[in-house]
């Protein structure tokens, strides 16, 4: 059984989230053995645009090590992301996950948690353009101009729309010799 946790910040934004539980729910019932978490610093959260959010766990409760992947929606400054976001024990478990070198998968601005860890200094990436992929440039990240960028063990993306490919791609880095069409069709 493959696991994924699923990183949520205060302010992420609700659809970013869904694309990961929806893949990973329409892959369990396509036959992988596949299951998602969802994990926060509280015990309630409100997405951006208002939308209310309960995590199954707190992250202090888990430990990264039980888990083979990270899933980091983005969210918007307005609604309060990057406060979360950038706290010490949200960017420990991107290292953490980092170190083991265990897929991490980023759509939008949930790209910045991961350039402000240090794990992409160096490294290639995306995030939102104009300020945003500023700010990951600032956390030495050498800042691709594409819709999804995979270094190594990484996924990013620039935008929402990227979002049900940035998790298809991890589905795929965690089952490399599986084909995917069939769970695909469900999207399509």
């Amino acid at each position: 059984m493959k696991k994924v946790l699923l990183l949520l910040a205060n302010g992420f934004e609700a659809y970013e989230g869904a694309v990961f539980t929806d893949v990973m729910g329409f892959a369990r019932n396509g036959g992988l053995e596949v299951d998602l978490t969802s994990t926060a610093l509280h015990k309630s959260l409100t997405c951006a645009f208002g939308f209310s959010v309960i995590p199954h766990s707190l992250l202090a409760e888990i430990s990264p090590s039980d888990y083979d992947a990270l899933a980091v929606p983005g969210g918007t400054s307005q609604s309060g992301f990057y406060k979360d976001a950038s706290r010490e024990e949200f960017l420990a478990t991107i290292r953490e996950f980092n170190r083991a070198n265990k897929p991490l998968a980023a759509i939008c601005t949930g790209g910045i948690p991961i350039a402000q860890s240090g794990v992409l200094q160096g490294r290639h990436g995306t995030t939102f353009p104009g300020k945003r992929q500023q700010e990951m440039a600032a956390h030495g990240v050498n800042v691709l101009s594409q819709d999804i960028v995979v270094d190594k063990n990484i996924i990013t993306s620039s935008s929402p729309k990227t979002g049900i490919e940035v998790a298809f791609t991890l589905l795929a880095m965690l089952f490399p010799q599986r084909d995917l069409a069939g769970i695909r069709s469900f999207f399509q």
